[in-house]
């Protein structure tokens, strides 16, 4: 077992976790369109993936096969290798995709699983909100499992929605999902800017934070 994290890609963003992603828990990206969500999980996915290991990728808004190879440069082709991408079609087939990953991670060492983003099909579920949201808090807890079991990060993005009681966007998938999500980080835009901002962390102040825009390598501090 190893203590050691995974880098994030981003100098600033692995200051914000205390030293990048960590094993054995869910980090969880949310915010709105825009903002660096799916990059910010292609920039982990390359340095994951540079390690030697595998990387189990679940993509439910189309995966840029581009955007993959402008992060990872000279090395797409190589790294890609050890790429295993599902594309599931709904929440059930995410469910069992999420699953799945177990059968490759027993076989094929790996330093980390995406699920970009965890909610893009829980909004379009024909299901009552109890229903969607038993089937999401399933898969997460599965998630964690994976995360534990193989002693490394799984990362998640999350989409938003307008509370108004809190007068702000919170991410979708309610306390259960920011539970069970260890370290979270929101992803806001600033007239053009963008800020990430340290919302839950087991060891580190919420509310640290900085600023950045989104580059064709990924993104950089401002």
């Amino acid at each position: 077992m190893s203590t050691e994290r995974l880098l994030s890609g981003s100098e600033a963003l692995d200051r914000l976790l205390g030293g990048g992603y960590e094993r054995k828990v869910i980090t969880q990206l949310y915010g709105e369109a825009a903002t660096g969500k799916s990059t910010l999980a292609v920039l982990a996915t390359a340095q994951a993936l540079r390690t030697g290991k595998s990387v189990v990728y679940i993509d439910t808004e189309g995966f840029s096969a581009e955007r993959f190879r402008q992060i990872a440069g000279d090395e797409a082709e190589t790294l890609v290798e050890k790429l295993f991408l599902y594309e599931p079609l709904d929440l059930a087939e995410q469910g069992v995709m999420i699953a799945n990953a177990e059968a490759i991670l027993r076989t094929k060492p790996a330093a980390l699983v995406v699920v970009d983003s965890a909610t893009a099909l829980y909004r379009q579920e024909d299901l009552d909100d109890n229903e969607a949201l038993r089937l999401l808090t399933r898969q997460m807890l599965h998630l964690l499992g994976l995360a534990r079991r193989h002693d490394l990060p799984v990362l998640v993005t999350n989409q938003v929605y307008m509370d108004p009681g809190k007068n702000r966007v919170v991410g979708l998938g309610g306390t259960a999902l920011e539970h069970i999500s260890k370290a979270i980080v929101r992803l806001e835009k600033l007239n053009g800017r963008r800020r990430a901002v340290l919302a839950k962390h087991r060891s580190r102040p919420e509310g640290a934070r900085f600023e950045y825009e989104i580059t064709q390598t990924g993104i950089r501090e401002l």
